[in-house]
């Protein structure tokens, strides 16, 4: 088995002797020992915290653009991530350490075709495979409502975790999703919390029945109560991002470590296009996450006292690239399931002659071109119909492209969610308090930002949500001009943003509604079709002050 190299890093927490601790670590290194004794004759305890995040159904090696890797490139290894590397990975981390734990920090669900084709059945089979330890519900797995959930976890082998709700009137969730468990290593208890994001109801489809609570309030509860049944190591599974997670382990105490999610953050003590520190320590508990789509497997040793308190912690995720060698059986499996959609995936759909960005980071805080051409899709889609201005969420904008042949598969992988067009009638009064929404989050890099077509504006992220836009200008057939506060536009979105989704509750009471349009992927899909060789670019559309 290929060994690979470590960079380990000492955080400290609660230190009786830092010399003594220093040497501990030095010695787990080597793997002399699971259970070191300190000087004063207690035991502790070590267990490896293996985890991922956000894997969002990325079961084929995936390029730099968190897209589609062709087979091509994979050779010449171009390529990261992939169940059939991270398989590998695991085995490796096992191999190499006494006590492990595989944990996941949500959303497996959503992303490719083979969640489009599968649901969650891929990734329960693939997770079983990886004998995972525990997973918190991600958003995306209420994509498709609770039954889609209820069927992977009938299928899982491992307990899937949410405390910050009541699904008590969810007959699919009720007396099935946990709020905490307990497991077993090495004779040592570990109590398991998850928690999902608290917007879930606005960004995903959980369905009337499940109500949502606070997330401090539910983790405490849990560590408290898993306290009282004896359980001093207690690690908590947050789909909330990593600023939550940060807000959470100062707010909460009991927590040792916390395996993160929703927000893709890489955490790394050796990259400089990390975030933070791995692990980033708060209130003595020790907050990791793996970045997303299987790019990363998280790898932190902990080595705690008989009393649970963290002596030390140390790790840097692995790199899944290509030194890492792919688990044949998984190759041959993906090839098996992936044989009904191969027809699908690889139609050509036209081109384009430039790369277009669909990266979070840049669509989620101001124009982008990916979101230029989505949204001008939809509006030529529409326009002679009356329907003169696009609204797409940044959120839906899934991956980048690469310039060239573009296939059906690369564009539902960029749109994967199967959103209709939706079009409606809105006021000027409407539009605004659309884009207040659209830009009331910026600074949390929130999925609802809107890239748009048929208008323009301007905002400035300085001053109180609710009170960010400077100026909106439409476009007709005259050309520009500022909006009408008591004027009716014709507006074009996903049914997703038509329904309240990422905040936009405003467009529940449009007019003229019509959810039922043909699926957004494939209206994108004919528009590069309909302009071969199409350029990306941006052009002022949106301007922040």
């Amino acid at each position: 088995m290929k060994l690979f190299k470590r960079f380990h890093f000492i955080r400290l927490s609660k230190v009786r002797s830092m010399p003594l601790v220093i040497g501990l670590s030095c010695f787990l290194s080597l793997g002399l020992s699971s259970q070191p004794v300190f000087a004063d004759g207690h035991k502790s305890f070590e267990i490896t915290i293996l985890h991922t995040n956000d894997f969002h159904a990325r079961f084929r090696p995936i390029s730099k653009y968190d897209n589609n890797c062709s087979a091509e490139n994979n050779a010449e290894g171009k390529c990261f991530g992939g169940s059939a590397r991270l398989i590998s990975a695991i085995e490796d981390a096992r191999s190499r350490h006494k006590n492990t734990i595989l944990l996941d920090g949500g959303d497996q669900f959503q992303g490719t075709l083979f969640y489009t084709m599968y649901k969650g059945k891929v990734a329960a089979e693939m997770m079983n495979k990886m004998q995972y330890d525990g997973m918190a519900v991600g958003n995306h797995e209420f994509d498709d409502g609770p039954v889609t959930l209820r069927a992977f976890m009938d299928t899982v082998n491992f307990p899937v975790l949410m405390a910050n709700a009541n699904v008590d009137l969810e007959p699919e969730l009720k007396d099935k999703l946990q709020k905490s468990t307990i497991i077993v290593k090495d004779n040592r208890k570990i109590g398991l919390i998850g928690v999902v994001t608290e917007d879930v109801v606005d960004i995903s489809s959980p369905g009337d029945n499940i109500i949502f609570t606070d997330a401090i309030t539910a983790v405490q509860t849990e560590v408290d109560a898993l306290t009282q049944q004896g359980v001093n190591i207690i690690i908590l599974l947050s789909h909330s991002s990593y600023a939550i997670d940060k807000e959470i382990a100062a707010n909460t105490t009991g927590v040792d470590v916390i395996v993160g999610g929703h927000d893709n953050t890489y955490l790394s003590n050796v990259s400089d296009r990390a975030k933070g520190p791995y692990p980033t320590v708060v209130n003595d508990t020790q907050i990791i996450q793996a970045y997303a789509y299987g790019k990363f497997l998280g790898e932190l040793s902990v080595v705690f006292d008989d009393k649970g308190e963290v002596v030390s912690a140390t790790g840097e995720p692995i790199t899944i690239d290509k030194l890492i060698s792919e688990n044949s059986d998984v190759v041959a499996r993906l090839d098996e399931l992936e044989v009904p959609i191969n027809e699908l995936k690889e139609r050509e759909v036209g081109s384009v002659s430039s790369e277009l960005n669909g990266n979070r980071a840049v669509c989620r805080v101001q124009e982008c071109d990916m979101g230029n051409m989505i949204a001008d899709a939809m509006r030529h889609a529409v326009m002679d119909k009356g329907y003169t201005i696009a609204l797409m969420n940044s959120g839906g904008i899934r991956a980048s492209l690469d310039s060239g042949q573009v296939t059906l598969g690369e564009v539902m992988t960029i749109l994967p969610f199967q959103n209709t067009l939706a079009t409606f009638k809105v006021t000027g009064k409407q539009l605004l308090t659309a884009i207040e929404n659209g830009v009331s989050e910026v600074e949390d890099v929130a999925g609802r930002f809107p890239q748009v077509s048929g208008m323009r504006f301007t905002f400035d992220a300085t001053r109180p949500a609710g009170d960010r836009v400077t100026s909106i200008e439409t476009q007709d057939e005259y050309g520009w001009s500022n909006l009408n506060l008591y004027g009716t536009y014709g507006m074009v979105s996903n049914n997703f943003i038509r329904g309240g989704g990422d905040g936009y509750k405003v467009f529940r009471s449009a007019s003229d509604i019509y959810d039922f349009g043909p699926d957004l992927a494939d209206v994108v899909a004919a528009y590069i079709d309909a302009n071969p060789g199409y350029s990306g670019y941006t052009d002022g559309r949106i301007n922040q002050e």
